[in-house]
């Protein structure tokens, strides 16, 4: 039976681990990770390749902690956004903001990055299901929070969560940033959500194309 780790020998593995996946970070950026091979990252890392299997015993477990590593950052900047606003969709507003500025930056000025977030997503990785994961928890407590001041409509927090998240994926998802097709500002797809959501007794009569918005939400809601 292996002796229990002391918190410093944690410690150590974790800053180890850590150092690791930023000399790989360094290299994704720079080449690529198609380009980079384990014995580069072990070799900026400071350590051999055995070493480093060590740690990560594959070349995609590498992969997945970069690619876990990227995506933390975004769902941190988004929790971290969803704080700042007082309403429920002022708080929406920021955190998927925080998340297209996020996204669009990466492919902006860090191209090679971006490419293995994406190839990650469209496979499916798991942490990018952890990552998906975590943002359905973070609009889906925003979305509960203003159903019990009554800003929101009524129904499943969760289910009303993954109906936004799916019409705001063309803003939230890695691999539509560039996407070409014709689709509206980010601000009038905030708009066309906010009709969705709101409560028609909390904001007022609903104008009648807010009205079909609903009706739209409601249906798929029950899917």
């Amino acid at each position: 039976m292996p002796e229990a780790q002391t918190p410093r020998q944690a410690a150590g593995l974790s800053c180890t681990r850590e150092r690791i996946v930023q000399a790989a970070i360094r290299l994704y950026r720079e080449i690529g990770y198609r380009k980079t091979t384990v014995a580069d990252v072990a070799r900026d890392a400071a350590m051999s390749p055995a070493n480093l299997y060590r740690f990560y015993p594959s070349r995609r477990a590498l992969e997945e902690a970069v690619v876990t590593e990227l995506l933390e950052e975004v769902s941190a900047a988004a929790a971290s956004a969803a704080r700042s606003g007082r309403s429920g969709l002022e708080r929406l507003n920021a955190a998927f903001g925080a998340i297209s500025r996020m996204n669009e930056h990466r492919l902006a000025n860090d191209v090679r990055l971006h490419e293995l977030v994406v190839a990650a997503g469209q496979a499916n990785w798991l942490a990018c299901l952890s990552h998906a994961d975590r943002l359905r928890g973070v609009v889906r407590s925003i979305i509960a929070a203003g159903q019990v001041n009554g800003e929101f409509r009524g129904g499943s927090p969760m289910a009303l969560a993954c109906c936004l998240l799916d019409a705001m994926d063309a803003y939230l998802n890695p691999s539509r940033v560039k996407a070409t097709a014709l689709r509206p500002a980010f601000d009038e797809m905030m708009r066309f959500c906010a009709g969705a959501l709101g409560n028609a007794a909390f904001a007022g009569p609903a104008p009648p194309q807010l009205i079909n918005v609903q009706a739209g939400m409601r249906y798929k809601s029950a899917c």
